[in-house]
């Protein structure tokens, strides 16, 4: 059972050192708890999904070439997302404005290897059998 994630929800990118914000705009009439809930199309960077600090993945050309630069010493740098498709769903069922609803159990991959989580969903009340 997934909790459906809505604008505010905590997401954490594997090679991001803080955590960054989700921001649902994808559709603006199911509400949950006031907040619009998102959608497996909820993936632009830096409209719906925030940056996470800095990257670590040398996957990651900024990365690969400061840690060039350094003579091969780790040199993480802006971890701005960069999706690799839309959210991988587990089993959502239930649409709002037309599109699958994003849940907690979802992952997005990053075109620099890794994968983004929701750590926190932004609400407690509404889930998904």
């Amino acid at each position: 059972m997934g909790q459906v994630v809505t604008t505010g929800a905590q997401l954490m990118c594997s090679f991001g050192t803080t955590p960054g914000n989700l921001t649902a705009t994808n559709q603006q009439t199911v509400l949950i708890e006031g907040k619009p809930a998102a959608t497996l199309s909820d993936t632009a960077p830096m409209v719906n999904i925030t940056p996470f600090g800095m990257c670590t993945s040398l996957a990651n050309p900024q990365v690969a070439a400061a840690t060039a630069a350094a003579l091969g010493v780790l040199t993480p740098q802006p971890c701005i997302p960069a999706p690799a498709g839309t959210w991988i769903p587990s089993q959502s069922t239930v649409l709002a404005g037309g599109t699958p609803c994003l849940t907690n159990d979802c992952k997005l991959m990053c075109s620099y290897a890794g994968s983004i989580s929701i750590v926190n969903p932004g609400q407690v009340k509404a889930s998904i059998n």
